[in-house]
């Protein structure tokens, strides 16, 4: 079973400065020091672009994780979409949209997963991963709006 889930953030900030700022690995970082995120793989600084990867190395639940991500779409400045290649999901696709607001800009994000393991990861993705995956979401969000 795949779980998705929908965030819309507001900003004062035009389409395409947002959706440069949702493709920087640097703001990126910024956003998830608490996890002690970092790139450590692909591109690794700056902006990722179309058929690019990166590859990721955090903790959460205080596990190590590793994950790398590629940008499988992209039209700027209305919307690209990531997506895991390797790493601890089944299926992970992260669609990252834009647009122009009268006082800014919305960025909505779509993100859909898959945990694996079954029966026993289809228990965690309803009880702890869909609802921790979602406040990393909306907190980055908010994070990259106030930028």
């Amino acid at each position: 079973m795949t779980v998705s889930f929908v965030c819309r953030t507001e900003s004062a900030l035009p389409p395409d400065r947002l959706f440069n700022l949702a493709r920087s690995i640097d703001a990126h970082l910024d956003s998830q020091a608490d996890a002690g995120e970092q790139a450590v793989a692909g591109v690794t600084m700056g902006l990722v672009g179309a058929g690019q990867e990166v590859t990721w190395r955090a903790r959460h639940f205080g596990v190590p994780i590793r994950m790398t991500s590629r940008i499988t779409s992209m039209e700027f400045p209305e919307r690209f979409v990531d997506e895991q290649v390797r790493g601890p999901f089944k299926a992970f696709r992260h669609v990252h949209e834009f647009e122009a607001t009268a006082g800014g800009s919305v960025m909505t994000d779509r993100v859909e997963f898959t945990a694996p393991f079954g029966l026993l990861g289809r228990i965690v993705e309803k009880l702890v991963l869909h609802r921790y995956l979602e406040r990393l979401i909306v907190e980055r969000g908010l994070y990259l709006a106030g930028l």
